[in-house]
């Protein structure tokens, strides 16, 4: 995030009566760093050009495809997007769920609702991006395990050692190389795929 007194805010918006209600809105709340795109063409650089720490997304009565396309902006882009629809059936609001989307307003575009859903946002895509960190990190600790057990085994069939001093040895020779375990195990593996 960029600083804490302001975030850089790109609202996406088609509308300049629309946009221009947003910004003032924003404005108001004390978000004072605001872009707005109207320009619906090459989205994706544009935005990844200004690279906000917020997205707004207006749109007045999206099509299936402009849905679409702001959903893979928000796969895509890993911040916290708010976006304001008039209307909207289950199927979109799943989407927008799907597509990581962090606040999905159907019929909310008022002026002073805007600081409490930005928080609202904010913090939601935050939490998010936190469990999506942990789960990356468990999954490469998974990962990891395997590599070990396996280059263990090698270790263990080669040298004729125990568990225990096949996991040493790979330690120390970790310690000594300055790598993670995790990298010793797998060159252990990559070179005896070699050596078969």
């Amino acid at each position: 995030m960029g600083s804490e007194t302001s975030p850089k805010i790109v609202i996406v918006d088609e509308s300049p009566i629309r946009a221009a209600i947003l910004e003032e809105g924003l404005r108001e709340a004390g978000f004072v760093d605001v872009v707005h795109i109207s320009e619906m063409q090459s989205l994706l650089a544009r935005i990844y050009a200004l690279d906000p720490d917020v997205i707004v997304i207006d749109l007045e009565n999206p099509s299936r495809d402009v849905l679409e396309q702001m959903f893979q902006v928000s796969r895509a882009v890993r911040r916290p997007i708010a976006m304001f629809v008039d209307q909207s059936d289950a199927a979109s609001i799943q989407a927008s769920v799907d597509a990581g989307v962090s606040a999905y307003i159907v019929d909310g575009l008022k002026k002073e609702r805007l600081k409490p859903i930005l928080d609202l946002c904010i913090s939601r895509f935050n939490a998010f991006a936190k469990l999506q960190d942990e789960l990356e990190r468990a999954k490469s600790a998974l990962e990891d395990r395997k590599v070990i057990d396996r280059a263990k085994g090698i270790l263990m069939k080669l040298k004729g050692l125990t568990e225990e001093e096949a996991y040493v040895l790979l330690r120390s020779t970790a310690m000594r190389e300055k790598k993670k375990i995790g990298e010793i195990a797998q060159s252990i593996l990559t070179a005896s795929e070699m050596l078969k």
